[in-house]
């Protein structure tokens, strides 16, 4: 099996040298190069044409998201940033970049490559596999709707996504108008990043984004997103629908978990709830799925060609829980033709 050829980008010789150690413990992943700034990593991908490049957003002379944008149109290539608690990550995906590593402060060396190795090494072979040229975000055209105009029994919407789910989510959130039912959102991310995602979009769409905090009413026209170090789960009261966000074990190897938010509905809403599993690399939310599926919920999965990576959705798709497959640029239009019984 051909090595992943990695070029590791960042202004600090210590965190070179971390990363290339952390990538290098894995017998698939071979460095190529390692650059201190956006003009010597240039020169590199030139020279040495890696398969993926880890890239610092904070460098001298020219920043990470700077050098991803002039870089993209001309060399197109997979790219993993490693960054410290900064939005600007978001904006890094907007222009192209793969996915996202948390760079975490306080740890000492050797956990900061144990915590690499977990973080970063699969996400840097899942990258190897992704086509990026032609990507960039779209705006979207808002979806036209006088209401919700079916029979009200669908009451919940519950969406899980990984690699590639911000730009997804962005795309599907950004054409729903406020009639939408309560929407309940697990995108696999670090604690901090889900906070800025979830600002983020609210202030991108119509709809009303926050990250959720236990107790949280599900409400028409809000979009609930799980934090990123916390189990979410939708409860029903007398008051009406609500999460619950509980510090909890990992589950699919994630916290939060996609299957953990998905069973919780499938018990909750049963068939009064739509699913949706988006883009995501490994398994988390297909058993989900298919419990709500079983439950009588209409499920929906990403199809491949839209996928940044057709892992999660494939697996929902092959074990039968996906009810329709769609590409993500049909996906608002379709919950909405689901809502207003249009099948």
């Amino acid at each position: 099996m051909k090595k992943v050829r990695v070029l590791v980008v960042d202004d600090s010789f210590v965190i070179r040298n971390i990363l290339q150690q952390s990538l290098e413990l894995d017998p698939d992943i071979e460095v190529v190069g390692a650059a201190s700034d956006a003009f010597e990593a240039r020169d590199m991908i030139i020279k040495l044409r890696p398969d993926v490049m880890t890239l610092d957003i904070e460098m001298p002379r020219m920043n990470g998201l700077d050098f991803l944008r002039k870089l993209m149109p001309q060399y197109p290539m997979p790219v993993i940033v490693v960054s410290s608690l900064d939005d600007r990550v978001f904006d890094a995906l907007e222009a192209g970049a793969v996915d996202f590593i948390h760079k975490p402060g306080g740890l000492t060396r050797t956990q900061l490559v144990e915590h690499m190795q977990i973080e970063l090494n699969e996400k840097v072979k899942v990258a190897a596999r992704v086509t990026v040229t032609g990507r960039k975000r779209r705006e979207p055209t808002v979806v036209i709707s006088d209401g919700v105009v079916g029979r009200p029994d669908k009451e919940i919407i519950a969406i899980g996504a990984s690699t590639g789910g911000t730009e997804a989510l962005y795309d599907i959130l950004s054409k729903f108008n406020t009639d939408i039912p309560g929407v309940v959102i697990v995108q696999h991310m670090p604690p901090g990043f889900t906070g800025m995602f979830a600002e983020r979009l609210n202030n991108q769409c119509e709809l009303t984004i926050k990250e959720a905090k236990d107790g949280d009413r599900v409400k028409k026209g809000q979009v609930l997103i799980a934090p990123g170090d916390k189990q979410m789960r939708l409860m029903k009261t007398a008051e009406g629908y609500h999460v619950t966000c509980k510090f909890g074990e990992k589950v699919n190897g994630n916290c939060p978990s996609v299957d953990v938010l998905f069973n919780s509905v499938a018990e909750t809403a049963k068939a009064k709830a739509v699913g949706v599993i988006l883009t995501g690399m490994g398994s988390d939310g297909a058993a989900g799925l298919m419990e709500m599926h079983r439950m009588g919920a209409v499920t929906i999965g990403q199809d491949e060609v839209s996928s940044i990576v057709y892992g999660m959705p494939k697996v929902a798709f092959d074990m039968g829980a996906v009810t329709y497959q769609v590409g993500l640029s049909q996906m608002a239009k379709k919950i909405y033709s689901v809502l207003n019984n249009k099948r």
